[in-house]
């Protein structure tokens, strides 16, 4: 459940530095930056921006409105992190069990 984001890739002139234009604006006229993992997830930048260092091949996050650039760390492949940003609002894909309050887990469901 949850639409993907559709991502174009572009590398910059700038080694290590990759910028990501998404279908849709994650931070209205704001800019967002980040050098290390965001302690408050408040926005939907501060998440994306989180779960990009968690995967340990980022170095920095910037964000405006539709626009991620992101500075890799030496030897990081940029097409890694495409997949993280199209997932960002898919809480829920055919196979995943779902969190049910209370402790209790449900079964797989499957495509049929």
């Amino acid at each position: 459940m949850g639409q993907p984001v559709a991502v174009t890739v572009t590398r910059s002139h700038e080694p290590g530095r990759v910028r990501y234009e998404l279908n849709r604006s994650l931070t209205g006229q704001e800019h967002e930056n980040y050098e290390s993992t965001p302690h408050r997830t408040e926005t939907f930048g501060a998440v994306l921006a989180e779960r990009l260092f968690a995967t340990g091949l980022v170095r920095a996050v910037h964000i405006y409105s539709s626009v991620v650039t992101v500075d890799l760390v030496v030897g990081a492949d940029a097409q890694a992190l495409t997949s993280i940003i199209q997932d960002l609002y898919q809480y829920w894909k055919p196979g995943m069990v779902p969190v049910v309050p209370g402790g209790a887990a449900s079964t797989p469901v499957t495509a049929q």
